[in-house]
């Protein structure tokens, strides 16, 4: 199988050329966010009274991870997607905000492939129970912000040919409608 090999961050046009079931391999900046995290970047969406992300993430990938501490040389000795579906609260906005795709793992709800549809985002499923091995496609990491969080904080992460899925893409196809 090949795999189609996507510099980070996606353009559209990148997003648009994607199909549900196409490998890729990613390389270059992505974040990590979890649950808390997503609590408080939309309240600070809420408190600003508009959609405009900070710290950078207008057109970038979200991934649903929480690392664990660095090892073997690496920033983490684990990073693997968590269930994506407990940030389906969060990601229609952050899509319809400019968020341009999200990684994790597992099933999504209408309202995320939708947003995904109207957006011409994309969300990505990576490979649960690989955490050590996607830890070796991550070559650095920086907090960007709610370091309190630990785990959940917004990281940024630098990553080279890490692998994914197309799990829903712009035409709303989500691959696993074909796998279930």
């Amino acid at each position: 199988m090949s795999s189609k090999r996507l510099r980070l961050p996606l353009s559209r046009s990148d997003l648009a050329s994607l199909n549900a079931g196409d490998a890729c391999l990613l390389s270059g900046p992505l974040y990590t966010l979890r649950d808390a995290g997503h609590i408080r970047l939309l309240s600070e969406l809420d408190a600003a009274g508009s959609d405009r992300l900070p710290y950078g993430l207008s057109g970038q990938a979200i991934f649903y991870a929480g690392p664990t501490p660095a090892a073997s040389g690496r920033p983490f000795g684990a990073i693997g997607p968590t269930t994506a579906s407990r940030m389906d609260f969060a990601a229609p906005r952050l899509y319809r905000a400019g968020v341009a795709a999200t990684v994790g793992k597992g099933t999504r709800s209408a309202e995320v492939r939708r947003a995904c549809m109207e957006t011409g985002s994309v969300y990505f499923v990576a490979v649960g129970g690989a955490a050590a091995y996607l830890a070796k496609c991550v070559v650095s990491e920086t907090v960007e912000a709610y370091d309190d969080l630990g785990t959940e904080a917004l990281r940024r992460i630098e990553v080279e040919d890490f692998p994914v899925f197309v799990g829903i893409d712009v035409r709303g196809n989500d691959v696993y409608d074909f796998a279930l």
